[in-house]
């Protein structure tokens, strides 16, 4: 192989490398993009379900979810999907009370997650109302989804 054709195959590579890293870009799964989505999306659930057991003046700015989410462990980068997800979530509860709550999070590529909490703060999969009716709680185990552009 002559020098120029050496030359001319090596800068090619290097255009071509170039080319694939700049179509990685960001991930869409973040630490950040789950905490600004799963904080909302527990805080209304949480109002609901307190709207179901009669307990009035819970409002989403009274229960002040803050969340801080983890992927894998300290040894783990906070970026893409996978079931090992696991989000503190901070907030008061429905009698004034602050909480944590541990909820694992599976967070799929497509910018959705299903998180589950512990029951002995959010209650069992199903709760009485207040008219007395078996009904699912909103928040023992729930769906959302971030935008993965913000």
């Amino acid at each position: 192989m002559t020098r120029t054709r050496t030359i001319a195959l090596a800068s090619g590579l290097a255009v071509a490398a170039v080319g694939a890293l700049a179509g990685c870009g960001q991930p869409d799964v973040t630490k950040s993009r789950l905490e600004r989505a799963i904080g909302p999306a527990f805080a209304n659930l949480y109002v609901q379900r307190a709207d179901l057991l009669g307990e009035h003046g819970v409002t989403v700015t009274r229960i002040g979810a803050a969340p801080a989410c983890d992927r894998g462990g300290p040894k783990v980068p906070d970026v893409g999907p996978g079931p090992d997800w696991i989000c503190m979530i901070h907030f008061i509860d429905d009698h004034g009370q602050p909480q944590d709550g541990k909820f694992e999070v599976q967070v799929k590529a497509d910018a959705t997650y299903v998180a589950g909490g512990p029951s002995k703060l959010i209650g069992q999969a199903t709760l009485t109302d207040s008219h007395g009716h078996d009904v699912p709680n909103p928040v023992f185990e729930f769906d959302g989804a971030f935008d993965p552009d913000n």
